[in-house]
């Protein structure tokens, strides 16, 4: 340890006594030495009276930039003039490129070409697409515990069009990095290894068809599992046929939008008023439609009509989500429990199961006899609260 230390103190060495710079700096204090010398030999006993006045001469004027001496002689004045420009000029360097360093870290993170930093558990909001800012009220509305300092967006649109949404003073704690999310350099950026949650949208960002954004889904889902298993994806895709691809790559949470659109459009030609009702069931609002809510820990083990019992009213127990949370960690929980059972021919039936667990399956209305399993939550409709006749006229 002692030698390696001197060694790399020996390679420090003898490479700042090969920088050009050093030479430089050397080269100056040797010039500002004989200036301060040769100004004393010829002011001595004319306006000085020691080496000192000569020193206090050079530093008033290379630092503040004026003369506190009144220098007299001829060459005692051009070498403090000589002086006092290369003060000006030094001080006029630093300062230049100390405002050119800040002015740069500043347009890097307008731009969101700095790397994220002291963010841990952060949101990630891949993509791009008219209405976007729509999209972020939504988000927030649906996370209260959310804060916009928390939420990072990444795509590759025109920077003008994020600094538009983040000049909304709901919106300016917005984090930013430019660049494609599916590469793994942009998402290092972001801080992939220590964020919590990613939702990935359609990206209209550029004009891409709606097969390469369907691609880029799923090869950022890919890489974003690579980077961080334990990470929670919900991933937006156009064609279904992709659908598999995003399972294949552990995606939690999958949405086909225009399955959904299909499927609400043909529910409403029947005239029975079922987007009314579906428009009712998925709002923003948190606290009103469909809720999902932890289920007691003293209730997993139990039935699902002993659940029901308890639940209070105000709100309608109509199903359980299970295996719900990071796929990764579910399945890992699955796999230790399914070794578990000294039958071999029981642990291979166990091991069977795990290969075809699904992250987030809902079950609606359950028989009363089921039985609640870990990682398990319950599913809620909650109606809005009405207002009386006083608030309403209000």
């Amino acid at each position: 340890m002692k030698k390696t230390f001197f060694r790399n103190l020996r390679r420090n060495l003898l490479f700042i006594l090969k920088s050009p710079v050093t030479y430089l700096v050397v080269a100056f204090i040797a010039l500002m030495t004989i200036l301060i010398d040769v100004v004393y030999r010829y002011e001595a006993g004319v306006s000085m009276e020691s080496y000192t006045d000569s020193f206090w001469n050079f530093l008033i004027a290379f630092v503040a930039g004026y003369y506190d001496i009144c220098v007299v002689t001829p060459v005692g004045r051009a070498c403090s003039f000589i002086i006092l420009i290369t003060g000006i000029l030094v001080f006029s360097t630093l300062t230049g490129k100390i405002a050119s360093m800040f002015m740069d870290m500043q347009m890097k993170k307008n731009r969101g070409l700095k790397k994220m930093k002291n963010l841990k558990g952060h949101f990630l909001l891949c993509g791009y697409r008219e209405g976007f800012d729509r999209i972020l009220d939504t988000v927030l509305r649906s996370n209260p515990d959310l804060s916009p300092d928390m939420i990072v967006l990444i795509n590759d649109t025109d920077s003008a069009n994020i600094e538009q949404i983040r000049n909304q003073p709901r919106f300016k704690d917005l984090q930013y990095v430019a660049g494609d999310f599916s590469e793994e350099e942009t998402l290092r950026r972001a801080l992939i290894k220590d964020a919590g949650r990613v939702l990935i949208i359609t990206d209209h960002s550029k004009n891409y068809s709606t097969m390469e954004m369907d691609s880029r889904t799923v090869l950022a889902a890919l890489t974003m599992k690579n980077l961080n298993p334990k990470l929670y994806i919900a991933a937006e895709l156009h064609d279904s046929k992709f659908k598999n691809h995003l399972e294949m790559a552990h995606c939690d949470e999958i949405i086909l939008t225009s399955e959904y659109e299909h499927s609400l459009l043909a529910t409403a030609s029947s005239g029975m008023g079922y987007s009314n009702v579906i428009r009712e069931l998925i709002g923003d609002d948190a606290d009103s439609g469909i809720l999902i809510e932890d289920i007691p820990a003293s209730y997993i083990g139990k039935t699902y009509g002993e659940l029901r019992s308890f639940i209070a009213t105000g709100s309608v127990l109509i199903g359980l989500l299970q295996n719900t949370g990071n796929f990764y960690m579910r399945r890992k929980d699955a796999l230790r429990e399914a070794q578990k059972n000294p039958d071999v021919k029981k642990v291979v039936d166990n091991l069977r199961k795990v290969k075809t667990l699904k992250s987030n399956d809902p079950i609606f209305v359950p028989a009363d006899d089921f039985v609640i399993q870990p990682h398990t939550k319950a599913i809620f409709v909650k109606g809005k609260k009405l207002k009386t006749e006083s608030e309403a006229e209000a």
